[in-house]
């Protein structure tokens, strides 16, 4: 069973969760897989782990953070092949964040890391 179900169980420790995020971010550190802020990993995260079409004011007011941050966000996110960012045909004034392959990779490899991670946690306790 995948690590990242365990999560949603009533006994799954604040504990339990820090010990599989320290795990989780030490073996991409291990594999040398991108460097991201914790601004970026949430940028992420919020395109890939939504269903809507995001925005660069959208991500703003959701994260609460200036147009400039977020797009210093994106900047780094595009430079990785993560995401990427077009103009909203409907809406010139707006730009419309969209995922790639490269992210849904990246994507995939933290789950499967940190269902590893979960599973491996379990074990002990």
């Amino acid at each position: 069973m995948n690590g990242l179900n365990n999560m949603n169980n009533e006994n799954f420790s604040s504990e339990r969760q820090i010990v599989i995020l320290k795990e989780t971010i030490t073996t991409m550190v291990r594999q040398e897989a991108p460097d991201l802020s914790a601004r970026q990993l949430a940028v992420f995260l919020i395109c890939y782990l939504n269903d809507t079409v995001q925005t660069v004011r959208g991500l703003a007011a959701n994260l609460h953070v200036s147009k400039p941050a977020i797009t210093r966000a994106l900047d780094r996110l595009e430079e990785l092949g993560f995401l990427s960012r077009k103009t909203d045909p409907m809406d010139r004034r707006s730009v419309l964040v969209q995922r790639t392959d490269a992210g849904a990779e990246y994507l995939a490899n933290i789950q499967s890391i940190m269902g590893n991670a979960s599973v491996d946690n379990a074990k002990i306790h």
